[in-house]
Formats: C-alpha cells, sequence, structure tokens
C-alpha cells in the first residue's frame, strides 16, 4: 500500500486504502459490465465519478480479465481531439503488457504514423506522431477494430461524454452508436456531469444512443460510512477526529465528494500527531480555502461581463433558485429584467459556473459561493 502523507486525497487515485465507500455502486457495475451492458453514468461533477470508475478499473478481477481505458473529454472541441485523446490512452495502457499487445493495436492503425524500436534491456519504444490525426473518422473506425479484436475485452469510459453534442461534426452521436453497437469485444462506461443532457441523450426515443445503457445515477457518499473512514485515516497519522465534525464538513461541502475531501485535507494538515480535530476547526478550514483562493475568484468574476456578475452574485445570495426570471427575484436583487437574467444566466451555464439540475439553478463551485457571499 502507498503511503500519503495527507490521506484524504483531492486529485487523482492513490489506491483502495483512500477510496471511502461506493460498494453498492461498484457492485452495480460489476454486475452490469459482467452481463455485457454498456453504462451510462450520471452525476454532478466532483460528486466522484472519476474515482469510482478508477476504483472499479483497480479491482484485481478486472485488471486480470480486462483492458480498461478512461479518457476525461469535458476540454475537447471536436472528434479529432477525442480520438487523439483515445489513442494516447490505449497506447499508454497497453505499454505494460508488452511488445505483443502494442503490435496488434498498430497493426490497426494504419491512418497513424508509427515506429517501433528496441531498448538496449529489450524494452519496446514507439514513436508515434498521433497529433498527425488527419481523417478523425478513418481514426476511430479503427479504433474500434481494434477494440473488437483486442485479445482481452475491453473496457471504455468515456467521462463528460456529454461534450460530444458540442463538437462541429454532424451526426457524432450516431456515428458513435454504431461502432458501439457492432463492437462485441468490448464495454463502455459513458460518465457526464450535465443531468438532463445526459439523460437525454440516452432516454429520448429520438437520440441514437436510446436505450443502449444501463443508467446509474451516485448521490453523496453516505454520511455515516464517510464518519468512519474519515476517523480511521485521522487514527492512522495518530490523530483523533471528533463527533460531529464530518457532520459540520457534511453541511458546508453539501455531500459533494471533492469538497468534503478538501474540508478534510486541511483539517487532517491542521491537526498535529497526538491531536485532536474539534468542530470549531471546520469553520476555520473554510476560511482558510477561500483566504487562499481569493486571488482567483476576485480574477474569475473580475472577467465575467456586468451583468452576468450582477446575476451570479444574486444566485448565490439566494442559494438555489428555481424561478430565476421571477418579478420577486429580479426585484429583491435590483436586477434589469427577467429577459436580462434569462440571457445572463444561459452565458453562466455556458462557462459552468452555474448547475441546472431538477430545474433548480445554483453556483456550481461551492467553495466560490461561499466566497461571493462574504465579498458581496
Amino acid at each position: 500500500m502507498k503511503i500519503i502523507d495527507n490521506p484524504f486525497v483531492i486529485s487523482g487515485y492513490e489506491g483502495a486504502h483512500y477510496f471511502c465507500d461506493r460498494e453498492l455502486e461498484i457492485e452495480q457495475l460489476r454486475h452490469e459490465i459482467a452481463n455485457g451492458n454498456n453504462v451510462a453514468l450520471i452525476a454532478p461533477r466532483r460528486m466522484g465519478k472519476s474515482g469510482l470508475i478508477e476504483h472499479y478499473f483497480s479491482m484485481p478481477e478486472i485488471q486480470e480479465h480486462y483492458y480498461t481505458f478512461f479518457i476525461d473529454i469535458y476540454d475537447t472541441k471536436s472528434l479529432r481531439e477525442l480520438v487523439r485523446k483515445l489513442s494516447r490512452e490505449i497506447l499508454i495502457r497497453l505499454k505494460p503488457f508488452g511488445a505483443r499487445a502494442l503490435d496488434r493495436f498498430w497493426q490497426t492503425m494504419r491512418s497513424i504514423q508509427s515506429g517501433m524500436s528496441f531498448s538496449p534491456m529489450g524494452d519496446p519504444t514507439f514513436t508515434v506522431q498521433i497529433g498527425d490525426i488527419k481523417e478523425a473518422e478513418t481514426t476511430l473506425e479503427e479504433i474500434f477494430r481494434y477494440l473488437d479484436a483486442a485479445d482481452r475485452p475491453c473496457i471504455v469510459a468515456i467521462d463528460e461524454f456529454q461534450q460530444i453534442g458540442k463538437f462541429p461534426e454532424k451526426n457524432i452521436e450516431a456515428t458513435l452508436r454504431t461502432y458501439v453497437q457492432r463492437c462485441h469485444n468490448a464495454q463502455f462506461i459513458f460518465s457526464g456531469s450535465q443531468r438532463h443532457t445526459m439523460s437525454t441523450m440516452f432516454t429520448s426515443a429520438s437520440r441514437p444512443f436510446y436505450q443502449s445503457v444501463s443508467l446509474m445515477h451516485i448521490d453523496p457518499i453516505d454520511k455515516t460510512a464517510y464518519d468512519a473512514f474519515a476517523k480511521a485515516l485521522f487514527a492512522e497519522g495518530n490523530r483523533t477526529l471528533e463527533d460531529g465534525v464530518t457532520e459540520a464538513v457534511y453541511a458546508l461541502s453539501r455531500g459533494v465528494t471533492w469538497y468534503t475531501q478538501k474540508l478534510f485535507n486541511v483539517l487532517y494538515g491542521f491537526t498535529r500527531e497526538g491531536g485532536t480535530c474539534d468542530v470549531a476547526q471546520v469553520e476555520e478550514a473554510l476560511d482558510y480555502i477561500l483566504k487562499t483562493q481569493s486571488y482567483v475568484y476576485e480574477e474569475t468574476i473580475s472577467r465575467l461581463p456586468e451583468k452576468q456578475t450582477v446575476t451570479l452574485v444574486a444566485l448565490s445570495k439566494n442559494g438555489p433558485t428555481k424561478s430565476i426570471t421571477s418579478a420577486a427575484f429580479v426585484e429583491k436583487y435590483s436586477l434589469q429584467s427577467a429577459s436580462t437574467v434569462q440571457s445572463a444566466m444561459r452565458g453562466l451555464l455556458e462557462k459552468d459556473f452555474v448547475t441546472l439540475e431538477k430545474g433548480i439553478y445554483s453556483v456550481y463551485d461551492i467553495f466560490f459561493d461561499y466566497w461571493i457571499q462574504r465579498v458581496y
């Protein structure tokens, strides 16, 4: 087991010991994949979708029997970029399996220029010009041909899958659906954070992926399970976590995994060996985070157009809101008009400053939300 200084990991996956609960979700993933089903995994950003997938991929029975590939396409803007990411991920994941596994991949990838040589120790070395992908659809077809012919079954996870709806290429959903449907040696996990968009992609009869997956939703980790997890990690570091701390953290983090982890990361750092972390320190931890992020938040909000700024501040002060264009909301915060609010909110949604879940608008970044409430 890898030992790290602060056990409350806020970036990446560091192994099962530092991963909390999600036993029911892992069992559901295990069941769906074992039975040949593709999965759409839907949850707000920072709820722990990526960690769940990486934890699942790290399990011995998965590592022994499957090739696993995981890409995050949140920052991709075209099919070409998706294809580049997936090609690179396959290369990286196959490399530990040696020349034979890699050679099988490259035999199908005629559209990517590559070369192979061997180091003095006999290890394969590749010169890959993935950036030279010219015909993205051709390379995509080759990737699926490889997946279908691989010497192990494959599991491919694509995070923030809703981004494909923003690609400039036409009929991209239909193209991907066709390849997925014809690929019998791979299962797919399509994860996404925009609940409405993801649900529509997979439940609307007019969309290509209609009824092609099993839907999964993940909610906040059970508070009792997280409390036991946190106390155990504090105890391993010769520290004590008082009752009530986890409840106070959950109240501030709203149960969202990353914010919960971040607060505990700071609390653990505040607590000396042999010391005790009490409830009073939770607000101190939040103060510390907001202070360290203050410059970033100031810069962020200074770049927003004025109408978006006043609308964002109004939403933060009001809290999660359904009727953003109501006369009561507009008048309460001295906003210009309902149409102005609607236009500003559209821009805030596009920039991911605001989320829309079940018809309710809220500030996406919880810590940014607290900072706005304190400054404005």
